[in-house]
């Protein structure tokens, strides 16, 4: 009995590792909201040349358009509804594929009334099978009822929950291994930007995810700097698509060459009805992880049709 209680505390530990002591959370005082503005148009510049323009916009991932809305902790049941009433009567375009990923509690909810055509995500999972893991959600129980992706590795996940590169990496493989589809978020915080580490943090994520999967066929990459989640504000369309290039660049030199040519890469925070458009346009951008305005169904269904954007002449 001390023997199995021994081995069942080293597997707790081994799990748990990933989750630091201290759990730093996000700033959102006034203060530093006010800073966040006042500096981030000098500080967002990479100092490489963007790629001259096409004759016609495509994707440069082999894939089809992706769309993500990420529900967060928001809704109720008859906001829920109301939002589901929304996107079932929505005209979306067909070469897309949508997701959303609405609060566990809701997912039953949201499977049993929403349209085939959208998928469902969790929007966390553990990272082995389920047990005495209170407040967790397994695998298995995302399979359960229906979801077919889970988002793992968010900047609300890393920052302010506390969980570290490694820690997420196991988490992906584990999904992945049980049939689960991976939107694995990365993205630089604004002095992480400022100070000129945008591509080694974001290498060093995808190094984790690297490390742990055997297979990408069922990830899809999301960059979401931590300093336009929900603030309002974007990266420009050129800023957005330098950091794709170099993500699929690193793909392609530490991975493979077919893995970065078939791996969607999308682009997340603060994205909207209002710049979609532009941002769709860009080659390496293919589809988007969206917040807020995912909780509104018309501007959803913009989003998702601005695929008909990488039709348009450059």
């Amino acid at each position: 009995m001390a023997v199995a209680s021994t081995s069942l505390a080293s597997q707790l530990s081994a799990q748990f590792s990933g989750l630091r002591r201290t759990s730093p959370k996000l700033d959102h005082s006034l203060s530093n909201s006010q800073s966040l503005f006042q500096h981030v148009n000098s500080h967002l510049r990479l100092t490489s040349s963007p790629k001259p323009p096409r004759g016609v916009v495509a994707m440069a991932g082999s894939g089809k358009f992706f769309v993500g809305g990420n529900w967060k902790c928001n809704g109720t049941k008859d906001s829920i509804t109301k939002l589901i009433s929304d996107l079932n009567s929505a005209k979306l375009e067909t070469d897309v594929d949508v997701v959303v990923a609405p609060p566990f509690v809701y997912i039953d909810q949201v499977k049993n009334t929403l349209s085939d055509r959208i998928e469902i995500s969790g929007q966390n999972s553990w990272v082995g099978k389920g047990g005495a893991f209170t407040g967790e959600i397994s695998v298995e129980q995302l399979k359960d009822i229906g979801a077919k992706w889970v988002i793992l590795g968010h900047s609300e996940r890393r920052h302010v929950i506390g969980e570290d590169d490694q820690f997420i990496g196991k988490k992906a493989a584990y999904a992945l291994s049980e049939g689960l589809g991976v939107i694995a978020c990365i993205g630089e915080k604004l002095e992480e930007r400022e100070s000129g580490k945008t591509f080694d943090v974001c290498f060093q994520q995808l190094k984790a995810f690297a490390d742990a999967v055997s297979s990408w066929d069922n990830i899809v990459i999301a960059y979401e700097p931590v300093w336009a989640i929900g603030t309002g504000k974007v990266a420009t369309p050129l800023q957005a698509q330098e950091v794709h290039v170099a993500v699929r660049d690193w793909l392609k030199k530490n991975v493979s060459a077919e893995v970065a040519s078939k791996t969607r890469i999308i682009y997340g925070g603060s994205v909207n009805g209002g710049n979609c458009a532009e941002l769709a346009k860009q080659e390496d951008i293919d589809g988007f992880l969206v917040g807020g305005a995912s909780l509104k169904g018309p501007e959803f269904a913009t989003i998702v049709n601005s695929v008909t954007s990488k039709k348009v002449a450059a």
